[in-house]
């Protein structure tokens, strides 16, 4: 994964891609840092990852996130719940 940025912000879904060929989840997600404007950014949880299963426990709430590209994607690298 490269170009990793942090962004700090309110999760939501924007929607649940088909599952995984293993048959896991994927989503795709926003974080919006700015929420008068509903300005934020937009990446998709990696295949075949926990990920997945981790950002739905967060959504609707605040949290930290990392997202790099991956193959021209931007995607969840990591999550957890902001202080």
């Amino acid at each position: 994964m490269q170009n990793i940025t942090k962004h700090t912000g309110t999760l939501e879904l924007i929607k649940r891609m088909k599952n995984s060929r293993d048959g896991n989840p994927q989503f795709m997600l926003a974080v919006i840092e700015h929420p008068e404007q509903r300005l934020g950014w937009r990446f998709r949880t990696p295949a075949n990852s926990m990920l997945a299963y981790k950002a739905e426990n967060f959504i609707g709430k605040k949290v930290d996130v990392t997202i790099g590209t991956f193959r021209g994607c931007a995607t969840l690298n990591s999550i957890r719940e902001a202080v």
